[in-house]
């Protein structure tokens, strides 16, 4: 049973991130946990005095927590009618990230599903910031990012794009072909770069990611960039019509070494698709 974890705030963009998980997963036995998680942190630097009121507020948004993970419980009780789907909710008194953490290791998880809402200026760095903390955070396990407002109904195709300066583990790449045997999607490989003469390494490399990708529908293809990936990306979804984007975050990677352009962060916030970051090899 594959377990996924699913953070929530209450807001409409967690449940669109909870109502995409149900579809892309409705044909596979799953434990959806679904967890909220409220900060604690500032009672520790305050008085005595301080730290009692302060408890009453706690004890008031421990409460309002639970409250609300029941709320939903009940919604998918009533509304939800799918055997292959289980739940439970977890309500907890830390940061997101500790919480994240600590329940990845404790439920084995085997994917977090997070609303992430496209921002432009400062209100990027704080209502992007839980995504990308978490993304930061943990490394192991897939995580996919669902944009607000996305309406998703079928998943025909995914677009994966490499520079082809590193191996793909098979288990890397599990989360995103175990996707394409669900659907019956077709797996777009893009090469991304300014040009496309392959060193032997990159020969290497493209050669392990064929093999590995043998038993899946996938087609290779490839997109110069002039300046900014993320936009060449994001103008590549939008031409094909493509329906999720599948990344490995490696740090410094060959576009930012050669760019120094933040990649990931950008594709977490801006993305008007859904984005499965895949597992990264420790």
């Amino acid at each position: 049973m594959k377990k996924i974890l699913l953070p929530t705030d209450f807001s409409d963009n967690a449940w669109n991130a909870l109502f995409t998980a149900l579809k892309l997963y409705a044909d596979l036995k799953c434990n959806f946990i679904i967890l909220h998680a409220y900060e604690p942190k500032a009672m520790n630097m305050l008085g005595k005095k301080s730290q009692q009121r302060l408890g009453v507020i706690y004890d008031s948004l421990g409460q309002y927590s639970t409250q609300e993970l029941n709320k939903i419980i009940a919604y998918l009780n009533e509304n939800h009618n799918n055997p292959n789907h289980s739940f439970e909710t977890i309500s907890m008194s830390d940061t997101l990230e500790s919480s994240v953490k600590e329940l990845v290791s404790l439920k084995e998880v085997d994917l977090i599903v997070m609303g992430t809402q496209g921002a432009t200026g400062a209100k990027e760095i704080f209502i992007g910031s839980n995504t990308v903390k978490v993304l930061k955070q943990i490394k192991n396990i897939s995580i996919l990012a669902v944009p607000t407002d996305y309406n998703f109904q079928k998943l025909k195709t995914l677009v994966f794009p490499t520079d082809y300066t590193r191996m793909y583990e098979k288990f890397e790449l599990f989360p995103m072909t175990e996707l394409t045997k669900l659907w019956n999607s077709e797996i777009m490989v893009v090469h991304v770069a300014t040009e496309f003469i392959l060193s032997n390494a990159q020969k290497t490399n493209m050669k392990i990611l064929e093999e590995r990708l043998a038993g899946s529908n996938f087609s290779l293809h490839e997109l110069r960039f002039e300046a900014n990936i993320a936009h060449s990306v994001e103008g590549y979804i939008t031409e094909t019509g493509a329906d999720l984007l599948t990344m490995i975050r490696y740090q410094h990677s060959f576009w930012e070494r050669i760019i120094g352009e933040p990649v990931i962060k950008k594709i977490a916030f801006h993305s008007k698709v859904p984005v499965l970051f895949l597992p990264e090899q420790s």
